[in-house]
């Protein structure tokens, strides 16, 4: 005899009919407010990193200092990786989002 709650349970276990919705819980805007303003912070630094890297990379190579050149390289293209990344993550994450809810 099958059992209901039984059947009930395994579908559970095989679709938790689970979705994001907005507005069910309080605060949504301050987190959505806070979350900007990390990544203007985030972005601004990167500016800061950039021009750094930037100057270092100049001094090394106006010097001869190899090192300092390839550091100054370096730095130059973690911040621009950095800016990239800030500036497409809003898209990275609706893009992984939709693709997730895709998943059967």
């Amino acid at each position: 005899m099958p059992f209901p709650l039984a059947e009930r349970i395994t579908y559970l276990a095989y679709d938790p009919d689970i979705a994001p919705a907005e507005g069910g819980l309080p605060g949504l805007s301050v987190l959505k407010n806070v979350v900007n303003s990390i990544n203007l912070f985030g972005i601004v630094a990167v500016v800061g990193a950039l021009a750094v890297s930037l100057a270092v990379w100049a001094w090394g190579h106006h010097s001869g200092g190899h090192q300092a050149e390839a550091n100054g390289k370096k730095g130059a293209v973690v911040a621009a990786g950095a800016a990239l990344g800030l500036g497409a993550a809003n898209g990275i994450v609706a893009f992984f989002s939709v693709l997730g809810s895709q998943v059967h």
